[in-house]
């Protein structure tokens, strides 16, 4: 056994030195297209003064979930401000919406292929619970020796955790359509395609919804353990915080991510939800 597990560890150590070697074009382009990405969000984050942006999420915030909610989101991101956090909140907003965006853009699609048939579906959850089950620091290591310390790792290792739920949750949505709209589609001459974008999709969405809610956040979790990797915004302050034993600092950086998560949450439950009502 301990001969199958050395052979097994030597592979992973020679596959991940090939990769340095023999792909360190391909990493370096990634790793600057992911931090080009990241500086062009949080360049539209930065733009606006603090206080503009607080009234936008407010304005938001009120007509999606309420006026009590848009009074305390006003509060906590005032309090974001107030502790003198606001930069690092907007550079994790910043990763936060980097790393979402990426692996929705990477979900959606395998989850509609995946969502259309049973074998597919058994096949993707078996490889999903698996990633979903590792510890999340495992996923910063290929990261920092592929693509180095900074933002783009932190995307990187980010991106992996929030595919999982987005994937799952728009392949049930997609599998789940029932039969006899699918049939109707087929009397009245559908090809599959037609199909796929007329009929089963709509049907996805509030669950598709569902899944982005849950990307956001798992992203949130995983941005802060990415400070470790230099990412960064409040993961980094907290890591930096507690390295130093800087308590007060370190909470207050966590009142931020739980203001941050907290408002982001709300808000996409409100969409899923007037999406479901749609439906």
């Amino acid at each position: 056994m301990s001969a199958i597990i050395e052979t097994f560890d030597a592979a992973i150590e020679s596959s991940l030195a090939w990769l340095i070697d023999e792909a360190a074009g391909f990493f370096e382009a990634m790793s600057t297209t992911m931090e080009a990405a990241y500086g062009a969000i949080s360049a539209v984050l930065t733009l606006a003064p603090w206080w503009v942006v607080v009234i936008a999420v407010a304005l938001i915030g009120w007509r999606l979930v309420g006026w009590v909610f848009a009074t305390t989101a006003i509060v906590g991101l005032w309090l974001c401000q107030a502790m003198g956090l606001w930069s690092e909140t907007m550079a994790t907003l910043t990763l936060v919406f980097s790393s979402t965006l990426l692996a929705l853009v990477i979900a959606i699609p395998l989850g509609v292929l995946v969502g259309l048939s049973a074998k597919w579906k058994r096949s993707a959850e078996l490889v999903l619970d698996f990633i979903q089950t590792m510890p999340p620091y495992i996923f910063l290591l290929p990261g920092i020796a592929l693509l180095g310390y900074g933002s783009a790792t932190a995307i990187w290792a980010t991106c992996l955790v929030a595919v999982p739920p987005a994937l799952r949750l728009t392949a049930h949505g997609v599998f789940m359509t029932p039969v006899q709209y699918c049939e109707l589609g087929e009397a009245v001459g559908m090809t599959a395609r037609s199909q796929v974008l007329k009929i089963r999709l709509p049907f996805a969405i509030p669950s598709m919804l569902a899944g982005i809610n849950q990307s956001l956040m798992l992203s949130f979790g995983m941005v802060v353990i990415a400070g470790i990797a230099g990412s960064g915004g409040l993961g980094q302050t907290i890591y930096e915080a507690v390295r130093t034993l800087k308590i007060e600092l370190a909470v207050n950086a966590g009142i931020a991510i739980v203001v941050l998560t907290i408002i982001l949450d709300r808000i996409s439950q409100a969409v899923c939800t007037s999406e479901k009502g749609a439906a």
